[in-house]
């Protein structure tokens, strides 16, 4: 019989939906979603198999119905989110209800990074001690977290993409020179951007501080990706806007065209598409002035990509940088995919801990 396994979220993006459906075909699992819309982050939305519930509160707090939850289930699995109030219920009354509780999130602020990797929230420190089990998103806070808690499960499921397989297998290069021709894309080196504006912390200004300073006829930029912090790009020569896309022949298009993925502050998961494509990722050092997200520690500095102290350190090596160091940090970059980022191996790593539970 298969265990039954109840996963509180709130919304499934599309990016996510193979891993829930490899859930749902191994164990009997119910899908709980507790917003309806997600529209101003911009995210591409799939509901299908899921069961909308209803939050009692006001954002930023959640209570969900926890009878809901857990008549199911012999497992639920809730985000790891201090605000989340009916989850504190639920670990605090586990004594009476008996289910076991997974916990999955990313064990950290990113807006607090540098203090937390010190000293860790004691909120999140309560509720990974009151739980059986912990999802992290990635090995580098699953690590901090376990060797505090050194007998808990605490598995790292290194956070993926669905469809990186299709993104290993792309191989356009040969069709390079032409993809730019038809998109009329006239410079040597392709810098390409990939997020939503939806936040401050993209640093989009210096975004466009490097396309002002570099050289237009020698550097252009791809970028994809709307919100309502996007700046009007159509001022720069070298600059070409695709705004939102979810082509994903039109992706895999101009990510070939590209020499290099490049997002100043709060990288995510847009840098595994980008990895797995075969780009380097360039940034700037995760500093309180330019915050990044918990992905950030995939960038090996020198290796798969580019950790700058400041932009200027950035600006000299993209002038200086030859073809050949590029292409091997691409490679670099596409074969730590493979070999860490396949949807399956975050489905086995995740499945792992609810089968010792």
């Amino acid at each position: 019989m298969k265990k039954r396994i109840s996963i509180l979220q709130p919304f499934i993006p599309h990016y996510r939906k193979d891993f829930f459906n490899r859930l749902c075909e191994k164990f009997d699992c119910r899908i709980y979603t507790y917003e309806k819309t997600n529209q101003e982050t911009n995210f591409n939305i799939t509901d299908d198999g899921t069961t909308p519930s209803r939050n009692y509160l006001p954002n930023p707090f959640v209570w969900v119905n926890p009878i809901k939850l857990t008549k199911h289930a012999e497992i639920v699995v809730l985000m790891l989110n201090f605000t989340h109030i009916s989850t504190w219920f639920l670990l605090l009354t586990k004594i009476f209800h008996r289910k076991k509780i997974v916990l999955w999130g990313q064990g950290i602020s990113v807006k607090r990074y540098l203090k937390e990797e010190i000293t860790p929230d004691w909120k999140l420190r309560l509720m990974i001690q009151l739980s059986d089990g912990v999802w992290m998103y990635m090995p580098k806070e699953a690590e901090q977290w376990s060797k505090i808690f050194p007998k808990k499960k605490i598995v790292p499921l290194y956070n993926t993409l669905s469809g990186i397989e299709e993104m290993l297998n792309c191989n356009l290069t040969n069709k390079k020179e032409e993809l730019k021709n038809r998109d009329q894309i006239k410079q040597e080196k392709i810098l390409l951007f990939c997020a939503r504006f939806d936040n401050p912390y993209r640093r989009v200004d210096l975004l466009e501080e490097t396309i002002k300073q570099l050289d237009k006829n020698k550097f252009g930029f791809i970028i994809i990706g709307d919100g309502k912090n996007k700046p009007d790009f159509s001022k720069y020569e070298n600059v070409y806007d695709f705004g939102s896309l979810y082509d994903t022949q039109k992706k895999q298009e101009l990510f070939s065209i590209a020499d290099i993925y490049f997002q100043p502050g709060w990288v995510g998961l847009s840098i595994v598409e980008a990895m797995a494509y075969g780009k380097p990722i360039f940034t700037i050092k995760r500093t309180e002035e330019t915050k990044q997200c918990v992905e950030y520690s995939y960038i090996k500095n020198g290796e798969n990509g580019r950790t700058f102290e400041n932009l200027e350190d950035c600006l000299t090596f993209l002038q200086t940088v030859s073809n050949e160091t590029l292409e091997l940090m691409g490679s670099n970059a596409k074969e730590f995919v493979a070999k860490n980022l396949l949807p399956s191996q975050m489905f086995e790593r995740a499945t792992k801990l609810l089968e010792k539970l």
